[in-house]
């Protein structure tokens, strides 16, 4: 806790950040319940208080807490992704790493800056910079509760060691982050998986439930990836207008105090009612981000989760097909013919036990993606309404208070 933005203690979630969370379709089985408490910002990392209340008899106590950071979180998520038992389930994507550069680095500037602004508009921007990380740091608690509430709230994934080693276990898990090696490692499998990917593209599948999933993903993905993009564009603009906002009332501030007419009087209404027009702005720019940006930006990833749910489909169906070649050959050979027949049944198994769960899978991504959107959507509308009927009453205000000036 270096910098001016990152002086904040123990930071409480929060009612902003609960509502976010309650906004994902999840279960309404209350057996085993998961929230993020309280959370520590600092430097290079933010600590998590995990909390758990359950009344599942694997558990010694029925509420427990654990602190975890960032890399225990991506380490449950990988031990998820490489059990071949959850392959046809889509695992929930992990939280994005926790990142406030941006924020340090406009601090920074600020900072640089200050020389060439008035005290009072130092002041406006050094708030705003403020309330933009604790509105980052919120984000990244809500992302990271998430994360462990799609988990908890999963028949099959809730049951997992790992996951109630990660609740319970109130010591370091000694999770460390990966090496250069071990990321060198990561992004040639990935290449591997992406050339695999276009190789098993053409691959024939015979259930049009699945070959419709798959058109569908694809082109679902890249046009809530372009969605995302330019809804962070369209949040953007509204901060910058709150940020001009504070230099123009500055600017009125300023040219008052040189005034000794009447007009030292209109100058500092219209400030002051620029001074209330940026905070509204402000909001509409952090609804925008939470409601829309953010909703956008979580089926992002979940889209790209569900994808890779069909992907390990796929690669399942193709080893089951060169399984039954190899299975022909060896009966045409007679040769290794029980050993072949063995690997086809292993295969056909794991086919089946995967399509069986992947449609479940794909069919409830779907209810839970329509509610999830829903919900925001009214939320945003809502909110903007609200905004936009206290911005007029505002400039209202501001007119009719000019107006009794010049009588």
């Amino acid at each position: 806790m270096m910098t001016g933005l990152e002086e904040s203690p123990d930071l409480l979630a929060g009612d902003e950040n609960k509502g976010r969370s309650d906004t994902v379709d999840l279960s309404t089985d209350t057996t085993l319940l998961v929230d993020i408490s309280d959370a520590l910002s600092e430097r290079d990392k933010v600590k998590f208080t995990v909390h758990t209340k359950t009344t599942l008899s694997q558990f010694k106590e029925s509420e427990f807490s654990v602190v975890r950071q960032h890399e225990e979180f991506t380490w449950l998520h990988d031990r998820y992704v490489e059990n071949p038992e959850y392959a046809g389930i889509i695992i929930p994507p992990a939280p994005p790493r926790p990142d406030f550069d941006a924020s340090r680095e406009k601090l920074q500037r600020l900072g640089e800056g200050e020389g060439t602004m008035t005290k009072e508009e130092f002041t406006k921007m050094k708030q705003e910079l403020e309330a933009e990380y604790l509105a980052t740091f919120k984000k990244t608690v809500a992302m990271h509760e998430v994360f462990l509430q799609r988990i908890a709230a999963h028949p099959a994934l809730r049951g997992d060691m790992n996951f109630e080693v990660f609740l319970s276990f109130d010591q370091d898990l000694s999770v460390r982050g990966k090496n250069k090696k071990e990321k060198l490692g990561g992004f040639f499998k990935n290449i591997t998986k992406s050339a695999d990917e276009v190789i098993l593209s053409g691959q024939k599948d015979v259930d049009e439930f699945f070959e419709g999933e798959k058109t569908f993903l694809v082109a679902y993905h890249t046009k809530i990836k372009d969605a995302t993009g330019k809804s962070d564009k369209m949040t953007k603009a509204h901060k910058n207008v709150a940020d001009n906002y504070i230099q123009i009332s500055s600017g009125f501030v300023q040219v008052a105090t040189l005034e000794n007419t009447e007009l030292d009087r209109v100058f500092t209404k219209v400030a002051e009612a620029l001074e209330k027009a940026r905070k509204l702005e402000g909001r509409v720019a952090t609804d925008e981000d939470l409601k829309l940006s953010d909703t956008l930006r979580y089926y992002m990833r979940d889209s790209e989760a569900a994808k890779d749910l069909l992907y390990r489909r796929t690669r399942s169906l193709a080893d089951y097909e060169t399984a039954n070649k190899n299975l022909e050959k060896a009966r045409t050979k007679n040769k290794d013919v029980p050993q072949a027949e063995k690997t086809q049944q292993s295969c056909c198994d794991k086919f089946e036990k995967i399509s069986e769960v992947a449609k479940k899978e794909l069919t409830e991504f779907k209810q839970r993606r329509i509610a999830y959107f829903k919900k925001n959507l009214v939320d945003l509308v809502e909110l903007e309404l609200k905004h936009a009927k206290a911005q007029q009453q505002l400039y209202n205000s501001c007119i009719a208070a000019l107006k009794e000036d010049e009588e």
